[in-house]
């Protein structure tokens, strides 16, 4: 027993009888102990498995997930998935941006990014129009059908006449002007252009 333990052992009983008293209102609940079949499943060890992953290590995205709520007058599909507000990038800016896109068809995910800048027009049609429609901080999901992708060229594992999805979020953008200024500002170092973007440009 510990200097501590002894020290306090003759005040334990006067300390823990006024706690014995206390009633419990009518309405508290019985505490319950867990059931002994969770106990025992959340103990299980995991086993090791001698499956292999196929190379490349594409993700499949469900159906659900290649749907989009709306379309424009020039087809593009979307749905704003965290909405925002405020001025959207045109054509001429320069964005940054997360995203991954994949296959309408079978939700394949054939490209990524994190953190990519790319001139707006610097992409295929439907990512730029849909880039446009996108506040600073908004989340958004394009269906872009063949016509304003690659149409009828394949273009590496994305295949002829293709639909394609992107989920893309906009982390910022920069006007053609405030990138000249950032360049000036840097003693003409090179911008933001297209050199991080890993987008398919059109």
């Amino acid at each position: 027993m510990s200097l501590f333990s002894r020290a306090l052992s003759p005040l334990a009983p006067v300390m823990i009888l006024p706690l014995l008293m206390v009633q419990l209102p009518a309405s508290a609940a019985p505490l319950r102990k867990a059931p002994a079949a969770k106990a025992a499943t959340a103990a299980a060890p995991v086993k090791a498995t001698n499956a292999i992953i196929p190379l490349p290590l594409n993700p499949v995205l469900p159906a659900g997930q290649r749907l989009c709520m709306a379309k424009t007058p020039e087809g593009l599909g979307y749905t704003m998935l965290r909405p925002a507000t405020g001025p959207t990038p045109a054509a001429a800016d320069y964005v940054l941006v997360n995203y991954i896109g994949y296959l309408a068809a079978s939700g394949a995910v054939f490209d990524q990014g994190m953190q990519a800048s790319f001139p707006v027009n610097g992409v295929i049609p439907g990512f730029s129009k849909g880039l446009q429609m996108m506040p600073k901080g908004s989340i958004a999901r394009f269906c872009i059908p063949a016509a304003l992708g690659y149409g009828a060229q394949a273009s590496g594992p994305i295949p002829a006449n293709a639909d394609l999805v992107f989920q893309v979020e906009l982390v910022d953008y920069k006007t053609a002007a405030d990138i000249e200024a950032m360049r000036k500002a840097q003693g003409g170092a090179a911008g933001p252009a297209a050199e991080g973007a890993t987008v398919p440009p059109q």
